[in-house]
């Protein structure tokens, strides 16, 4: 059979989506994506996928190729991403899908790096931008948002046609990259409303392989079992929180093993009363995630410090809870766009006004930055993804056990958190002794008893801080201590866990106290052993080393004048400094910048304390940072090839501030430059 390229394209976007069958195997099956109560299934195979948000209008177009690269080196095979309406109508009737909103653009890109979309298309979004991403004048003229109003409907049908000119001929049909879509975002009210979106969009031409809502929180009233796919999340912690403490809210459940599909902490400033239940016939679908907390924002009044194990625990719960797509928002930040106004949530905008927000900066302390660098956990996710990748098909049918109990109090170290999943004399183990800020113990003499296998030979320790999975009857493995990573070229890749004692058994043999000899030598048959670097570099080419740069010159133009008197907003949270504030901030220069030949992947740091810094160029924001114990970060090749010099205000912490700040924020009054220097 002659491969044409829409077969191509969908071949590329088949393997990319986690399928392994060989083209000539596929050439002679009927080429299909479809779903069940388990998974998605490509062309007959089971595949657990790995989708990451990325906005593209948070990002300069030039920087998409490389973005996208770079998450499917992390092991990402699905793209998400907003289309915020109001970056694209700020203006009634002038709609601008220019530079980096360019959504065609931008999902020209995906397809020519093999990786399937899924369109986040509103009306309202989120995100943390202004309004949930409504304009302004739609609540200027009165309209119900996120109704059946027929003004409203008549509004959001001339975005989603514009939104259809951008995507078309890109559908997945078409052998293009847009696979779904999802519909509104965090609804509550009757399911006929988020039908009348779908109506609206297929009625212009959407014509997907299927199509999603958020899974909470629940329905008034549900649509038709079979037309959306809900999908879930959870966080580590949440800015959004009204608490100034370190731990508030539900956010400790996500650290536990259960059957429970939703959370109760997402949105909690807006949704109050969340339950533990689904809207009814939600179980029957698969267990799919789209907001997996790959990091957190910083609001004025919450500045949530987020560790690589918060994002890996959480992932970690959620495939050792049935979970059969991992969905993570964010996985690569960003930086608002220009507009005519500000395009942040904060609380004086007519809607979504809960939280204070950073004008620019989206960082989200994602596994990719707002300038796409790499964090700790885009290396330890990625050990995840190459597992799934691999071994999804094998995963996807197994049924999810919990041996333990599923409801705990904050910070319970009364037994260790782990589940099963298996299916026949198959399984694997998802061991869990972490909990974001809580002091977990090591869990001493566990043994486990799971498909007729009980392992290991001798019991073990399992340390405080430790999330992983061991196999059971997979692959000649009777059972290990140790955790598959990959298997390529009938090679079997696994992590030796930090502070535990390696056992392999195979039909063969049990080896103890094996040691990790790298991915040149097996420890046994075709069974190699890793260390955790270099479990979460597999197959990543070694990165090249660059050259250190002088450190720009800071000089100190004037101090601070005081300090602002903190407001509370009318959603009873500290409100942010407007522009008038940073008159009175200290104000340093930077100069001695690198030539621009020189500034290309290079990050300026600047290590501070102070309680909001800004940088400018010429007198234009260029991006902002809430302090909470980081460097604010910015790209240098962002800069105009004719800036040589940059201006830094800072306004300087207060006494008392009515403000969360974690412990690795000092939180002195007053303010200061520690360190600039480039990276």
């Amino acid at each position: 059979m002659k491969l044409t390229t829409r077969t191509i394209s969908y071949l590329l976007l088949s393997a990319s989506l986690g399928g392994i069958a060989t083209a000539s195997e596929k050439m002679t099956e009927k080429q299909s994506i479809g779903w069940d109560s388990k998974s998605l299934i490509i062309d007959g195979r089971r595949a657990v996928p790995v989708m990451g948000e990325i906005h593209y209008s948070r990002l300069p177009r030039e920087e998409w190729p490389q973005a996208i690269r770079k998450m499917k080196e992390g092991g990402v095979t699905i793209i998400a991403t907003y289309v915020f309406w109001n970056h694209h109508e700020e203006r009634e009737s002038v709609f601008d899908w220019s530079g980096q909103r360019d959504l065609r653009h931008f999902l020209e890109v995906c397809k020519a790096e093999q990786m399937p979309v899924v369109m986040r298309v509103g009306p309202f979004c989120h995100g943390e931008t202004r309004n949930g991403g409504i304009p302004d004048w739609i609540f200027e003229q009165g309209i119900k948002s996120r109704s059946e109003d027929p003004a409203f409907l008549d509004k959001v049908t001339r975005l989603y046609r514009q939104i259809f000119t951008q995507l078309h001929g890109l559908q997945w049909k078409d052998g293009g990259p847009v696979l779904a879509c999802q519909f509104d975002n965090e609804y509550r009210g009757h399911g006929s409303y988020l039908m009348s979106l779908k109506k609206i969009a297929c009625d212009i031409g959407f014509d997907l392989p299927f199509y999603t809502r958020t899974g909470w929180p629940e329905l008034k009233t549900p649509v038709p079992f079979g037309e959306m796919l809900p999908l879930y999340g959870d966080y580590a912690d949440g800015f959004w929180e009204r608490s100034t403490g370190p731990t508030a809210g539900n956010y400790y459940k996500a650290f536990n093993f259960k059957s429970f599909r939703s959370s109760t902490a997402i949105a909690s400033e807006q949704m109050k009363d969340q339950k533990e239940r689904l809207t009814d016939g939600d179980e029957l679908y698969p267990y799919f995630t789209c907001e997996l907390g790959g990091g957190m924002a910083t609001a004025y009044h919450r500045r949530p410090y987020l560790y690589p194990a918060d994002a890996y625990s959480l992932a970690v719960v959620k495939l050792g809870s049935g979970s059969n797509l991992l969905g993570y928002y964010m996985y690569h930040g960003g930086t608002n766009p220009e507009a005519a106004g500000t395009l942040n949530e904060n609380q004086r905008t007519p809607a979504t006004n809960y939280n204070d927000m950073p004008v620019k900066t989206y960082d989200f302390q994602a596994p990719l930055g707002e300038f796409g660098q790499t964090y700790p956990h885009y290396y330890t996710l990625r050990k995840l993804h190459l597992f799934l990748k691999d071994y999804g098909d094998i995963l996807a049918p197994m049924e999810a056990n919990f041996p333990c109990r599923q409801e705990i109090r904050k910070g319970d170290d009364s037994f260790l958190r782990w589940s099963w999943r298996g299916i026949g004399d198959s399984a694997f183990v998802f061991v869990n002794n972490y909990e974001r800020l809580q002091n977990l113990s090591d869990k001493k003499g566990v043994r486990f008893n799971v498909a007729g296998v009980k392992f290991p030979s001798r019991p073990i320790t399992i340390p405080a801080g430790t999330s992983c999975i061991f196999p059971v009857n997979i692959d000649g493995i009777r059972y290990a201590t140790a955790q598959i990573i990959a298997k390529r070229d009938g090679k079997v890749y696994m992590e030796k866990i930090p502070g535990i004692d390696t056992e392999i058994a195979t039909d063969k043999k049990i080896l103890r106290n094996v040691r990790p000899l790298g991915t040149e030598k097996p420890v046994t048959d075709n069974i190699y052993l890793l260390d955790s670097k270099e479990a979460e570099h597999l197959f990543l080419p070694e990165e090249p080393t660059v050259g250190a740069l002088p450190s720009p010159t800071v000089t100190k133009v004037s101090d601070a004048r005081g300090y602002r008197q903190i407001t509370m907003g009318v959603n009873k949270a500290a409100e942010a400094p407007g522009d008038a504030d940073f008159d009175n901030a200290a104000v340093y220069r930077i100069t001695g910048l690198p030539p621009v030949e020189k500034r290309a992947g290079r990050l300026l740091q600047i290590t501070y304390r102070g309680d909001v810094a800004r940088l400018y160029h010429d007198g234009r924001l260029l991006d902002d940072n809430f302090y909470y114990g980081r460097p604010f970060n910015y790209g240098l090749w962002r800069l105009p090839d004719d800036c040589n010099e940059l201006e830094l205000r800072i306004l300087p912490l207060q006494p008392e501030m009515p403000i969360y700040f974690p412990e690795e924020a000092d939180t002195t009054p007053g303010e200061e430059i520690i360190n600039v220097t480039i990276k």
